[in-house]
């Protein structure tokens, strides 16, 4: 299929995908590349659920088309010369089921605010949502090809049933330690049949990491020593290569830098990768974030009767736990805590609230910046703004670095709110 032929057919995704996703939008995609579409209102994160017709759409390749019956499709694992195959029907009557909240977040989200521009999906906020999602835990299965949990320290290396678009299978390498832990074999996302375009009949779950790590449409599980290398599936003797999403997609580097590929890596935290001594960091578990979901900054608000105006929103820290939100109302100058309420899942969103209440001045356009943060476990705030760096070695609080494929940021600055505020007899 050429790349004129691959354009029609995710511009029909995409139309396909809006007509029954009413709370999306396409985003922009500078090269062309991904059927994409995000949330359409900031209003969306006010919620701890996001509704499917809410919840945003990546992926490279089309979308596969199942014309059998879906319980047939089928996984393959593979643990060296140990190997079995099961159907979805299989996972769903054979094996426990469970459900995870996850909060599920491209790690391209907020690569519309790099300056100077990167190449491909111009997300700003609208790349993130939370979902309940039900499924197989992936460690009741691995026993079938003799994997065990002392086994933790290997990986579990998955592929993606999706035609790859110049060869390049989609693959994705997880530590066993990880999926050990709380990874699922998904078919439903909240509480209804997965849809296509977010991997029907079957993908693989990874709770509060990047969603480039949970493969949609999964056809194998294959234990190895290593992430994926050339050598991995070099006995298919097929024409494809498989290390390109893992190892050249999704890291984290300066501008004309090609990152070599590594067996593994010393920690699977995004942050410590960036700060610490892996060098060109993998997209793993996801950055500590915040965002403000009303007031959403498109319409002036006037405070209620109390002269109060909420201010809510959510916040999240990938495998970690998010320790403090913070909420500045006059663009970073003073900041106040906010309110963290509602359900409390590892890998997913807490909901936020802040009551303010403004001064609104006679004669003045009354103009506020609203800003949140968000602090983590280990004391890791969200930094100010994204910026091009000269030495990646010393990387400041206030700066995320800019990097060539956008990816994993998390500043609170572009992410701010303008609102003007005016009084309740000026509605």
């Amino acid at each position: 299929m050429g790349k004129s032929d691959r354009s029609e057919t995710r511009k029909a995704e995409i139309e396909e995908i809006l007509e029954h996703k009413p709370g999306t939008r396409e985003v922009r995609d500078e090269e062309d590349r991904y059927t994409v579409v995000g949330a359409t209102s900031r209003q969306t994160f006010i919620n701890w659920l996001t509704p499917i017709e809410d919840h945003f759409v990546c992926h490279r390749n089309d979308i596969p088309r199942i014309d059998t019956d879906p319980d047939a499709w089928s996984v393959r694992m593979v643990n060296g010369d140990s190997k079995a195959t099961l159907s979805v029907d299989e996972l769903r009557e054979s094996y426990p089921t469970v459900a995870v909240a996850h909060t599920m977040e491209c790690a391209g989200n907020d690569r519309g605010h790099h300056e100077p521009e990167t190449g491909s999906v111009q997300w700003e906020w609208d790349a993130v949502a939370t979902a309940i999602w039900t499924g197989t835990p992936v460690r009741s299965v691995l026993p079938e090809i003799d994997v065990k949990k002392d086994h933790a320290d290997r990986w579990l290396t998955v592929v993606g049933g999706d035609t790859p678009a110049d060869n390049d299978v989609y693959v994705k390498s997880i530590p066993l330690s990880k999926i050990f832990d709380d990874c699922i074999l998904a078919y439903e996302m909240n509480g209804r049949q997965l849809p296509p375009e977010h991997g029907f009949p079957l993908r693989l779950v990874v709770p509060g990491w990047y969603g480039t790590n949970s493969v949609k449409w999964v056809t194998e599980l294959r234990v190895t020593d290593t992430m994926v290398t050339d050598e991995t599936f070099s006995e298919d003797g097929k024409d494809q290569t498989y290390t390109y999403w893992q190892h050249e997609a999704y890291r984290i580097h300066p501008a004309s830098v090609e990152p070599e590929i590594k067996t593994t890596v010393s920690t699977a935290d995004t942050w410590e990768q960036l700060i610490g001594d892996v060098d060109h960091p993998y997209t793993f578990d996801e950055n500590v974030m915040s965002l403000i979901g009303h007031p959403d900054g498109e319409s002036s608000v006037s405070p209620d009767e109390s002269g109060i105006i909420e201010i809510q929103g959510v916040a999240w820290a990938g495998d970690d736990r998010v320790r403090r939100v913070e909420v500045s109302t006059d663009g970073g100058d003073s900041w106040d805590d906010a309110e963290m309420y509602g359900p409390d899942y590892d890998g997913a969103w807490r909901l936020f609230t802040y009551t303010w209440e403004p001064i609104i001045a006679e004669d003045a356009d009354n103009t506020y910046t609203l800003l949140s943060r968000a602090t983590d476990e280990n004391d890791r705030t969200q930094p100010a703004t994204i910026a091009v760096l000269d030495d990646w070695d010393e990387i400041p609080d206030s700066v995320y670095p800019w990097n060539e494929g956008g990816y994993a940021a998390n500043a609170y600055v572009p992410n701010g709110i303008e609102l003007q505020v005016v009084s309740r007899t000026n509605e």
